[in-house]
């Protein structure tokens, strides 16, 4: 009998389940590191990077690893960004970055040509993975990069979105973006409005709810944002381009149940828990994992796993202040005063502001944070995290 492999099947030395943007950094960053090593992107759309808008403010990033990110920004605003809050309006001078599906696509196929497999994965294990079509990819180590794991085990408030690309009849008349618009009637928990103006006339506006449950009613906001541009004076044309995101909020939970120790397949992403507990926010964490596995490779199956379930405890256990910020949020906070924390958060240093996206508060960025004059009584606070035991 023949060892030969059937001929349905693939083999690498990187097997990448998932080529959104965690599965397709680390894929871009053991290329550029390791030129030599056979990867294979397994994405099941025609397109990789989904439908999503990334952006990140440039101290999101170190200098030294922009490289990784750079080529793909499809937009960028030197010009700083705004802030507008029901008492409270602000001009932080931090320059503003977007990465686009399509550039994230269009870079990635330049680097990785044929290494991007079309393909749905229904059996994984450390050193290879199942396709629905029966094709079978044998790899020395693969992770599994496919969005959110089983949620159900963590202690969740959602961030949640509908986003339009409009083609306006008229110029919009703004330079920069804003990224949180609060002056909007609060509805289903903190409201905003997020705007990015492309060129004269056409604007991204993305209409985002920090709330108790995940339910996204499409239709509803895009009647909300139909109503916000008539309300700027704007005339739509054309809507060319729609998204919708339900991301996880984490305050609480327990890791080893998220990630069990025995389970030997690698992760990396929201699958991994490997974002901003408080935003949802996964660019910084996602260029720092893909290089932290390009600096580490080549690994085996295991080692992989082992590793990147290290560095994923790692974060869960460095993001415990974040996640107590979430319980304040969501617990000791009314729905619709909930505005009122970001709008103080907003009133603090840049420097901070910056620290806190990145997710490298300092410990005086921490204490300053909940101290001064916060908008939640500090008494509601203390009983709200007793309680939730955070």
């Amino acid at each position: 009998m023949s060892d030969a492999p059937p001929p349905n099947s693939l083999s690498c030395d990187l097997a990448i389940i998932g080529g959104g943007l965690s599965g397709g950094l680390i894929a871009l960053a053991v290329r550029a590191k390791h030129p030599q090593a056979r990867i294979l992107l397994v994405e099941k759309d025609r397109n990789v990077g989904g439908n999503h808008v990334w952006s990140f403010f440039d101290g999101d990033v170190p200098d030294g690893d922009r490289w990784l990110i750079d080529p793909m920004i499809a937009h960028r605003w030197d010009g700083g960004h705004d802030v507008r809050f029901p008492q409270y309006r602000r001009t932080l001078s931090t320059p503003y970055n977007s990465i686009t599906s399509d550039s994230f696509d269009r870079h990635l196929r330049a680097v990785l040509g044929d290494a991007i497999v079309q393909g749905s994965a229904t059996a994984l294990s450390p050193t290879s993975v199942m396709l629905a079509d029966g094709r079978e990819i044998a790899a020395q180590s693969m992770i599994d990069a496919r969005g959110g794991g089983d949620l159900s085990v963590l202690k969740c408030g959602w961030q949640k979105f509908v986003g339009q690309r409009l083609n306006l009849a008229a110029p919009h008349g703004l330079t920069r973006p804003v990224i949180m618009d609060a002056t909007v009637p609060q509805i289903d928990g903190y409201r905003f409005v997020y705007l990015l103006p492309i060129d004269a006339q056409r604007i991204f506006v993305e209409d985002t709810y920090y709330s108790d449950g995940p339910d996204l009613p499409v239709e509803t906001i895009r009647a909300r944002i139909a109503d916000y541009a008539a309300a700027q004076g704007w005339t739509v044309e054309t809507v060319e381009h729609e998204e919708t995101g339900v991301l996880p909020v984490v305050h609480g939970g327990d890791f080893d149940a998220y990630w069990p120790q025995g389970d030997a397949v690698a992760r990396a992403g929201v699958r991994g828990g490997i974002f901003h507990p408080m935003t949802g926010y996964s660019l910084p964490d996602a260029v720092a994992f893909a290089l932290h596995v390009a600096d580490k490779w080549p690994m085996g199956g295991a080692a992989l796993a082992t590793e990147s379930r290290s560095f994923a405890k790692a974060h869960w256990a460095s993001a415990g202040y974040y996640r107590m910020l979430g319980t304040i949020l969501f617990f000791a906070a009314e729905p619709a005063a909930r505005y009122r924390i970001f709008q103080r958060f907003y009133s603090l240093s840049p420097a901070l502001i910056e620290r806190f996206y990145a997710g490298r508060s300092t410990l005086y960025d921490k204490g300053r944070i909940l101290c001064g004059r916060p908008p939640v009584p500090i008494t509601r606070a203390i009983k709200t995290l007793m309680r939730r035991g955070s």
